[in-house]
């Protein structure tokens, strides 16, 4: 089955093409940073507006390089939660109109769920595909999760956020000390030239109820961005400090709640994904963990990509399942965020 994906949940207008949910036939991203990148974060309308101008070409690109016809697609996966609203919509009334001409089934898809799946897509940098049951390790800009996966639409979530997720985190604090845009990937940049020490940022104590699992990285924000002075341990230090410093504690932070559900369920294999996923400290903690199995999907399938998303699709279609045209998108999923305490 020729599956064709679209996603369109943030800044990033993609679509790509999947066979029989391992085989990429193309994977087309069109990203959105420079027109975001004078507010160093994403504008929710000119977002939208974007995908609204892009959609067409993007999917016939997607086509192109495929070396396929419209009438070669045998179905439609997207995207349609979580994410920004109006970004959602476009991606999911193209891909409904699509499968309309077409008289073909589309699916919509969950979009940290397929972030889940990446890694079992076969691509010339992923060597490992994953079994189940594994841990998932899902970090970008608007979630963190823990959870247990047993399938591909079966996942159990163990931890969560109960304010900030990581990646809003790198975002805003590279937004306050105007280190440039896309915050992740520039402190990531910056703190390799850091000394990690000059900075011995708080870690959440999380100490009430209970949130074995759970993250917090508001406190660590605030620290960085309103108490620089009280955490440093050196007289005089750079940005890149700075960043160095940040970035391995938002990390441990990461770590903590992973190894205790690692230790509580009895499961060493961790998949990650998600924007974060991409950092190369994250990558080399984790890689250090002997008694863990770590998979990471290739560089170019962390961040938002609709190969992902045509892969996941495929084993909801094959399944027999498929999505009303009168499904709309949805901006939050429950149980993706806690309260605290």
């Amino acid at each position: 089955m020729t599956v064709l994906g679209i996603e369109t949940s943030c800044d990033e207008c993609a679509a790509a093409v999947v066979k029989d949910g391992e085989i990429i036939l193309s994977n087309v991203i069109a990203t959105q940073i420079p027109y975001h990148a004078k507010w160093n974060g994403v504008v929710p309308e000119l977002a939208s507006r974007k995908h609204v101008e892009w959609i067409y070409a993007v999917t016939k690109e997607a086509l192109d390089k495929a070396l396929l016809n419209v009438s070669d697609i045998d179905a439609v996966a997207v995207t349609s939660q979580p994410g920004l609203f109006g970004s959602l919509l476009v991606g999911l009334s193209f891909a409904k109109a699509f499968v309309w001409s077409q008289n073909i089934p589309y699916i919509a898809v969950d979009h940290m769920l397929a972030h889940l799946y990446a890694p079992r897509l076969i691509t010339e940098n992923n060597s490992e595909i994953p079994e189940y049951p594994f841990l998932g390790l899902l970090v970008s800009g608007g979630h963190t999760i823990i959870c247990r996966a047993d399938n591909f639409d079966d996942i159990k979530v163990l931890g969560t956020t109960i304010d900030d997720a990581a990646g809003e985190a790198f975002d805003k604090i590279a937004k306050y000390y105007n280190f440039g845009y896309p915050g992740g990937a520039v402190i990531d940049k910056m703190a390799r030239n850091g000394n990690s020490e000059a900075f011995r940022f708080p870690m959440p104590s999380l100490h009430k109820g209970n949130h074995r699992y759970d993250v917090s990285y508001s406190g660590i924000k605030n620290a960085v961005i309103n108490q620089l002075d009280t955490f440093k341990k050196v007289q005089d230090f750079t940005n890149e400090d700075i960043a160095a410093s940040f970035q391995k504690t938002a990390v441990e932070i990461l770590l903590r709640a992973l190894l205790n559900a690692v230790e509580d369920t009895g499961i060493t294999t961790i998949v990650a994904g998600g924007g974060v996923a991409a950092n190369s400290y994250l990558r080399s903690r984790l890689a250090a963990q002997s008694n863990l199995r770590c998979i990471f999907p290739p560089l170019e399938l962390c961040g938002d990509n609709a190969a992902m998303i045509a892969g996941i699709g495929y084993h909801y279609l094959k399944r027999g399942e498929s999505s009303p045209l009168d499904l709309a998108a949805s901006s939050r999923v429950s149980g993706f965020k806690k309260k605290y305490p």
